[in-house]
């Protein structure tokens, strides 16, 4: 009886420390799996709504199913959900011609440089590259691409528009755009485009002139051959001219704004999304030190306020034209093991005085318009670039003010040299007596002194050399080659 209340006993302790037991493991796991679905909840969100939608559409759709774009749409459907106008999801075909077009600078379209224009959920043209079939159609800055081919697109269908407008050389492709109130139509040939970034020129009064179209692979190099082509043709001032340029590889831009600014100079500063800073420098001495002015307007954008706010704020340029683009975040390309790309907005970016830049943008030194005219044009000539004109003058002003300073300073030194030589002759007890309209000439040789004089005698001009000894009571005319002694020095007097 007794051993049978003890085997009770223990079985009814072992049930009840199993249960125990299950119960504090079930807690864990639960806690873990509560934990896991907190940071994971809306993947498990979007999978099952997907595993829902799938199971429906496999029902009862009609249509054939391509499983490929279907999950190329939902990956561009994610990264469209951060409404970033910026960041954007590549197919691996996609990503090839986006490196092609943006990184090399080559690609078969119309030649236009477009942008989401978020507050108006449209495409907003920032410049069509010069010499591109866009430009000669007649397609402006600041038009807004409403069609392509008949098909109307939106801000948010950039991408889209951008694939439609490209395609085999030689065909053509419609255009529509929104200019003001109106709306044009213009029918394009796609050709092969080759963006020139960079471009050159001397003005009067030895002004050099450097335009920048873009900062693609390889631009920093050609800045550097141009400048150099300058140098030798003797610039002494030098103007920027980033208008309508829309950017393009950070690097490109902080190594031409290395070119104008002191070893160790802070060139950009970047912030990502937990405050870390990460600080770009000038890593080499200048390459030039002249006057220099940057030329700025609305579509100057993204590494082109790179440049202008690095060269600003070191004091080494003043911009002239109007307010940038207020592009001032940092984009990084991503590249996926299948091949797919991401380009993702990870950092703002900061001018070297902290001066935030995205959607504000930098501010003109001398804040000049164009005519109303000119407003959206590419290539203004150069009677009507009240911008160029405007820099050209104030950099003939500086040099003038640069020349005349070096001027005085001459003539300070001058004086200051005359006035040690008499103080020379003071000191050295030899005094110039009897003379008039002279002009010392002396020269320093160790212990040797030479002054020459000129003094009518007789009616004529003759060259001569006095010289007074004191307590000697000598006054002559003094041979050339002569040795005397004054005070204990051996002092030769020389004359030419």
């Amino acid at each position: 009886m007794e051993e049978n209340n003890f085997s009770k006993s223990i079985f009814i302790k072992s049930i009840v420390l199993t249960v125990l037991v299950t119960a504090l493991v079930t807690s864990m796991v639960t806690m873990i799996v509560m934990n896991n679905n907190e940071s994971s909840s809306l993947l498990d969100k979007i999978s099952t709504k997907l595993a829902s939608i799938e199971q429906i559409v496999d029902k009862d759709y009609l249509g054939e199913i391509d499983e490929n774009k279907i999950f190329d749409e939902t990956m561009k459907g994610y990264v469209d959900g951060l409404d970033d106008e910026y960041s954007q999801y590549f197919t691996k075909e996609e990503l090839e011609e986006y490196k092609t077009d943006n990184i090399e600078g080559q690609f078969v379209g119309i030649g236009v440089y477009i942008v989401q224009d978020t507050e108006k959920n449209a495409i907003r043209v920032l410049a069509p590259i010069k010499g591109s079939p866009a430009e000669t159609a007649g397609i402006l800055a600041g038009d807004y691409i409403v069609q392509v081919d008949g098909v109307t697109y939106t801000g948010e269908q950039i991408t889209e528009a951008t694939n439609k407008m490209k395609g085999q050389e030689g065909t053509t492709v419609k255009i529509q755009v929104l200019r003001g109130e109106e709306t044009l139509d213009f029918e394009v040939e796609r050709k092969n485009v080759r963006v020139n970034p960079i471009e050159s020129n001397v003005y009067d009064n030895n002004i050099g002139y450097i335009k920048i179209s873009s900062f693609d692979q390889g631009c920093s190099k050609e800045f550097t051959t141009k400048l150099e082509e300058l140098k030798n043709k003797n610039i002494e001032s030098l103007i920027i001219d980033l208008r309508n340029n829309g950017g393009g590889i950070v690097d490109e831009a902080t190594a031409i704004a290395d070119l104008f600014t002191d070893k160790g100079s802070t060139l950009l500063i970047t912030k990502d999304k937990d405050g870390n800073e990460d600080i770009t420098y000038a890593e080499s001495d200048k390459a030039i030190d002249v006057p220099i002015i940057v030329l700025t307007n609305e579509n100057t954008a993204s590494a082109s306020e790179i440049l202008a706010g690095a060269l600003k704020d070191n004091n080494v340029a003043k911009i002239v034209g109007t307010t940038t683009f207020g592009k001032g975040v940092i984009q990084e390309l991503l590249t996926m093991k299948d091949g797919t790309g991401l380009k993702l907005t990870t950092n703002e970016y900061y001018t070297p005085n902290r001066s935030k830049i995205n959607k504000v943008g930098i501010e003109p030194d001398e804040n000049v318009e164009l005519p109303d005219e000119y407003k959206n044009v590419i290539t203004v000539p150069q009677e009507q670039d009240t911008q160029l004109n405007r820099a050209i003058e104030l950099l003939k002003n500086m040099i003038y003010t640069s020349k005349y300073i070096n001027f005085i300073s001459l003539i300070i030194a001058i004086v200051i040299f005359f006035m040690l030589n008499i103080l020379f002759m003071k000191t050295s007890n030899i005094s110039v007596k009897n003379i008039s309209n002279y002009i010392p000439k002396i020269e320093f040789k160790k212990e040797k002194a030479v002054s020459k004089v000129k003094q009518e005698v007789n009616d004529e001009e003759l060259e001569k050399w006095y010289i007074e000894i004191p307590k000697i009571n000598l006054k002559a005319p003094i041979e050339n080659g002569t040795d005397l002694k004054l005070n204990q020095k051996s002092v030769t007097i020389m004359y030419d």
